[in-house]
């Protein structure tokens, strides 16, 4: 009880310089507020950013493999001389692996014809995104429908004319209606809606339904040459429920340099890329620019905490003939130094909620002007109560030392 007491005493003390010192208790948090701001503010954009490049990574489905020409990679050290006389991915590639693979639960072969204008009466859209794809896309990519439905295996196989089209792309055409059953024009023929995707939105990565045409490989082959590079040609794999991507990955490697016809000594001439490889590289990114964001958020604290213990030092002066009354009255050395360490963390703590709060803020404003979903993780939270309580320890100890060591009586006497 003594020492709750004690501690109790040596709070009022405190809050009650900082009150009196309205002045000076602000200047004194301006340092630490913008330093906590900083630190959470850059922490929060990161992770914000962080999350959403993920959730673009995600919709590739951690599970799938894509067969292609190309690498997902990045740095200074890609060789592209070496990637560049690889062969795309071929239909044959896609028939004999469709054919032999076992831990798939499903494949399909897709293109990207580029950006078309589509038509419909005297209404057009234009930079509309076409894809051809084989009857399988529905299991190896995740989407939602607003309206219609996908391709019969009978559709696909006989290459008829008829289309899913993107929520931008119905809304686009076929204002105020319905667009299932209407005939548009696109890549020069004439396709009928069967289905119209759900409305997604672009993520972070560019990628999204909304202004997507997706037509049956079979129709667009009469019309591309769905080999050629120009559009991209790749082969997805969805593994099996329960089976490792790493085991899937493992079984598409022997199977493709099986397929064509690869010696031992011979490099792999297609690549296997999976969202994994995207979010080891995010990691790394991010790592840095975490790194970067905390080294300039601990020198913004530094600077505050400095200004803190300047604070800390003029207050110890000021308040001399105080503790030396009070030490005569029986304060322990104890006593005085807890009394200015708890001033000290005090204005750390309240630097720190300030520039938390001015973190909510910033994001509630974004949130409502830009839509933009700021996230403030709880554990950046608990990481501001403990730099700021850190930051007055640091600050405080030696003025607080300082003040508890005074002789009662030259104390007693100094103006």
């Amino acid at each position: 009880m003594i020492v709750l007491k004690l501690i109790l005493e040596s709070f009022y003390f405190a809050f009650s310089s900082l009150k009196e010192n309205k002045l000076r208790t602000f200047l004194s948090l301006i340092g630490i507020t913008i330093g906590i701001m900083t630190i959470i503010g850059v922490f929060s954009a990161v992770d914000t950013l962080r999350n959403n490049l993920q959730s673009s990574v995600d919709k590739l489905g951690s599970n799938t493999i894509y067969v292609q020409k190309w690498p997902w990679e990045f740095g200074g050290d890609y060789q592209w001389w070496k990637y560049m006389n690889r062969p795309n991915a071929s239909i044959r590639d896609f028939e004999k692996l469709k054919e032999r693979i076992t831990n798939a639960e499903a494949l399909s072969y897709n293109v990207w014809a580029g950006n078309r204008t589509i038509k419909y009466k005297s209404n057009s859209v234009e930079g509309a995104q076409v894809s051809a794809v084989t009857h399988d896309y529905y299991k190896t990519w995740n989407f939602d429908l607003d309206d219609g439905r996908y391709f019969s295996e009978a559709e696909s196989k006989a290459g008829s004319p008829v289309a899913l089209i993107g929520y931008s792309v119905a809304e686009g055409l076929f204002p105020n209606q319905k667009a299932v059953g209407k005939t548009i024009n696109a890549m020069g023929r004439k396709i009928t809606v069967i289905g119209v995707f759900a409305e997604e939105g672009e993520d972070m990565l560019g990628t999204s339904a909304d202004k997507t045409v997706l037509l049956p490989l079979s129709f667009a082959r009469n019309v591309i040459d769905i080999q050629s590079e120009q559009y991209g040609p790749e082969i997805s794999v969805r593994g099996k429920p329960g089976v490792p991507v790493e085991e899937l990955e493992s079984e598409l490697r022997g199977l493709m340099r099986s397929v064509r016809r690869l010696s031992p000594l011979q490099d792999d001439n297609f690549s296997l890329n999976k969202s994994t490889v995207l979010t080891a590289q995010l990691d790394s990114m991010f790592a840095v620019v975490n790194l970067a964001g905390g080294v300039i958020g601990i020198f913004s604290i530094l600077v505050g905490g400095f200004g803190i213990a300047n604070i800390m030092f003029v207050s110890v002066k000021e308040r001399t003939n105080i503790i030396g009354i009070q030490k005569s009255l029986g304060a322990k050395n104890y006593f005085i130094l807890l009394q200015f360490l708890i001033e000290a963390v005090a204005l750390c703590l309240m630097g720190g909620l300030i520039g938390l709060g001015i973190v909510y803020l910033l994001a509630f404003i974004l949130h409502m002007i830009a839509d933009v979903d700021i996230i403030v993780d709880m554990s950046k939270v608990v990481l501001m109560f403990i730099l700021s309580t850190a930051i007055g320890l640091i600050s405080g100890i030696i003025p607080a030392f300082m003040a508890s060591r005074l002789d009662p009586v030259e104390a007693i006497r100094s103006k």
